[in-house]
């Protein structure tokens, strides 16, 4: 697939009493498609937040969006414009970062998550001097990180339970 510039073609999903941000990386072909996050039918994140929170794995995005308000969670990506290959990660580049702070000052966040290595990279090097805040790396959800079992991802992902206590 040839690489283009590609702008983030949906908004950050906040309210005013989310206490937990996740960020990805960039969204996916089948995110940008569905304009919503996590859309690849094979990415776990939802079926993650749903065994976390015993909750039906959301199917709609209205679905998706009552789960992640009832558990006061924001969900946004690092980067805001890039030119990339696809959905891989490995191939992003020209990379314009996401300006966080909107959220920050609009909600209590108590914790940042970074999906994956390819998200905590990007949030290193463009977000944590500019928030002076460090944000806690989980294993990604995406199906390219098939070495990682889903009982790893749910133990790994459960510090998001103890956030919003």
């Amino acid at each position: 697939m040839k690489p283009e510039a590609v702008v983030h073609p949906f908004p950050a999903f906040y309210r005013p009493d989310s206490g937990i941000l996740i960020l990805g990386s960039f969204p996916s072909v089948k995110s940008r498609e569905q304009m919503f996050f996590y859309g690849h039918p094979q990415n776990r994140f939802w079926r993650v937040l749903a065994a976390l929170f015993d909750a039906p794995v959301p199917g709609s995005v209205p679905e998706k969006i009552a789960l992640l308000e009832q558990n006061h969670i924001a969900l946004w990506d690092v980067i805001g414009s890039c030119t990339v290959a696809g959905s891989a990660d490995s191939s992003i580049r020209d990379v314009v970062p996401n300006d966080l702070r909107p959220i920050l000052a609009a909600a209590p966040i108590r914790a940042i998550y970074v999906n994956g290595r390819t998200a905590d990279a990007y949030y290193r090097k463009y977000q944590r001097s500019v928030l002076g805040r460090d944000a806690v790396v989980l294993p990604s959800t995406s199906p390219a990180n098939a070495a990682c079992s889903f009982d790893r991802l749910l133990s790994a992902w459960s510090v998001l339970k103890g956030t919003n206590e």
